[in-house]
């Protein structure tokens, strides 16, 4: 069960306007670590509490509160130079409840769609001759020529995405021919 472990003595102004009061607050989480994080509950009216996600793990609960009481106004205040900072004055421990049950869950992770992939490398096949790329090329897939027009910028995507097979052959067959020493 959730816990306050401490009331910190201090105000912090948010971006948002608002004025609040922090608290450190604990739990055992489910790997057997006690874990802490941090409340922040809206000293004015009309704004919400809001909370941290984990800030640390720590083997046992004395642990966990020495953590706590050793805070400082500049990680209070979220800033990154967290070991220069003065200790924080500590008003008292306290039994009061936590507004939450834990610390904010983990935002999920960001999947990024995978890039295209060209399949060849137009510029070194052209090198072994003209007729073996324009070969290869009529041998591969509308969405390889796609990757390999993509990948190597030789047309805006735009007109990539609705270009023929063969519209998508000949720009690749003439970006490479136009990139070559004798143009």
């Amino acid at each position: 069960m959730a816990e306050v472990l401490v009331e910190y003595d201090t105000s912090l102004q948010a971006r948002n306007g608002g004025v609040y009061r922090p608290r450190a607050c604990g739990r055992v989480a489910d790997d057997g670590l006690w874990e802490g994080w941090l409340e922040f509950l809206p000293a004015n009216a009309g704004y919400d509490a809001v909370r941290t996600g984990r800030e640390t793990g720590q083997p046992n609960r004395a642990d966990l509160l020495y953590w706590a009481e050793g805070l400082s106004q500049v990680y209070l205040d979220g800033a990154l130079d967290r070991a220069m900072a003065e200790p924080v004055t500590i008003s008292s421990t306290s039994s009061a409840t936590p507004a939450f049950g834990g610390p904010r869950p983990p935002d999920p992770p960001v999947v990024l769609p995978a890039a295209p992939r060209a399949v060849l490398n137009p510029f070194e096949v052209y090198a072994q001759g003209p007729d073996l790329l324009r070969r290869q090329l009529d041998a591969v897939s509308v969405s390889h020529l796609r990757a390999i027009a993509l990948t190597y910028h030789m047309a805006p995507a735009a007109s990539i995405d609705v270009a023929s097979r063969s519209e998508l052959t000949e720009t690749i067959m003439r970006a490479v021919q136009a990139a070559q020493p004798d143009g």
